[in-house]
């Protein structure tokens, strides 16, 4: 196959490490640049590989405590027929189960400790059908919430901040108080606790107790169930869903998803995934313009050969062309590796990460503190494409400037001296 010289010669180029000082010279800045958009490229892979995992170990311990989409009444009150509104949803495909429910505000004490909580009120036989930490609760806790019982089961956190076990009794302070002769008395009831959970996010495990939803509905006056759980098959499609069910329930429901609810902090997360690939990316940048020095260097150190390509009838263009190619080529190494060295880090960071514990003899991530062990890896193709993409980019646009000084080189001038 006739290759075009352009491409032959860029490439020669490119692997020339010989031939004098000089040539070894610029053949080390060369190598130093390629190796710069290597390690640039994949310290952005595993950066947002880890922060990937990270993200998917969380929403996987939120989803494992909350339903994907929650059905509320419009005004706030209780749901008028919550079967009935359950029984529509579960009409759709993506919908695996319903469960009713009943959440409000409430202040847990225990003597002089008091700690606000979101009390949820649920059916112990329909909840596990619908959060996963519900169905490892089955056959505990969640089967000694009897409806009159008066129990509760709190949050690993909760419990060990109000220094209460299995058997002890706390006090419920809910909003809206009894009015008195004597004045607004607010509502207490006391709960025996009836188990604990601890869901590995510490929001929950701070701030949520779980208690019959006949006790919730008589506690805090609802009537009823104050809205419908639903579980999909994929927690991907809730927005999806939540929207096609707020067109077919009607205006009197109220529809919330996952993602709605957590809007803030997945909104932070993705800014902090963002700005990481912004400063991430200025180090491939860098290394990307140490082209721009070694193409001059190139440039400077070949005007001759330039001109005799000149004067064989080689264009302004054919000689830009050359070394672009040069340039191009040591881009597409650089990124070429970088991915590599990348992916191979952030597939086996499972394994990298405790082999650095034990030569260091440390803990990067104490489970007392972090509640996470180990270091978590989700490499997305939507983020390693564009970092592919953006280094080759800024590889090409480092060899613009000294491709068209290569040919403005004058022939006559470059062989005065030869």
């Amino acid at each position: 196959m006739d290759w075009p010289y352009e491409l032959l010669i860029g490439w020669r180029y490119t692997r020339a490490g010989r031939g004098g000082r000089r040539n070894r010279f610029i053949s080390f800045i060369s190598g130093v640049s390629v190796l710069g958009i290597a390690l640039g490229v994949a310290a952005l892979i595993i950066v947002l590989s880890v922060m990937n995992g990270f993200q998917k170990e969380v929403r996987d311990r939120m989803l494992s405590v909350i339903a994907h989409v929650e059905l509320l009444d419009a005004a706030g009150g209780a749901l008028p027929d919550w079967r009935a509104t359950a029984a529509q949803a579960q009409q759709r495909p993506e919908v695996r189960a319903a469960a009713p429910f009943v959440a409000a505000q409430a202040l847990v004490a225990r003597g002089e400790d008091m700690r606000g909580a979101v009390v949820r009120g649920i059916d112990p036989a329909e909840e596990p059908r619908v959060t996963p930490l519900a169905a490892q609760l089955k056959d505990g806790p969640l089967a000694r919430l009897q409806a009159g019982a008066w129990g509760i089961v709190l949050g690993g956190e909760l419990a060990r901040g109000l220094g209460v076990r299995v058997g002890d009794s706390v006090t419920l302070v809910t909003p809206g108080g009894q009015v008195t002769p004597a004045g607004v008395v607010p509502r207490l009831k006391q709960m025996t606790v009836v188990g604990t959970f601890d869901a590995g996010h510490y929001e929950y495990d701070n701030g949520l107790a779980l208690i019959h939803i006949d006790d919730a509905a008589k506690l805090f006056r609802t009537g009823g169930a104050s809205g419908v759980q639903l579980r999909l098959d994929d927690p991907q499609d809730a927005r999806r869903v939540a929207a096609s069910l707020a067109g077919t329930l009607g205006p009197g429901v109220a529809v919330r998803d996952w993602t709605r609810t957590n809007r803030n902090w997945f909104d932070a997360v993705q800014l902090e995934k963002r700005m990481m690939f912004i400063i991430l990316t200025l180090i491939v940048a860098v290394a990307a313009f140490n082209l721009v020095s070694t193409l001059v260097m190139t440039v400077t150190d070949k005007q001759a050969d330039i001109a005799i390509l000149r004067t064989l009838g080689a264009s302004p263009h054919s000689v830009m062309g050359i070394f672009m190619v040069q340039g191009a080529a040591s881009g597409v190494i650089g990124t070429l590796g970088g991915l590599g060295l990348g992916l191979l880090v952030a597939l086996n960071i499972g394994t990298i990460v405790p082999a650095l514990e034990r030569l260091f003899d440390a803990s990067f991530l104490p489970g007392s503190i972090y509640l996470i062990s180990r270091m978590p890896s989700d490499p997305q193709a939507a983020d390693i494409l564009p970092i592919g993409l953006v280094s080759l980019l800024l590889a090409f646009v480092a060899t613009l400037y000294p491709s068209w000084r290569a040919s403005r080189v004058q022939p006559a001038e470059a062989l005065r001296y030869e």
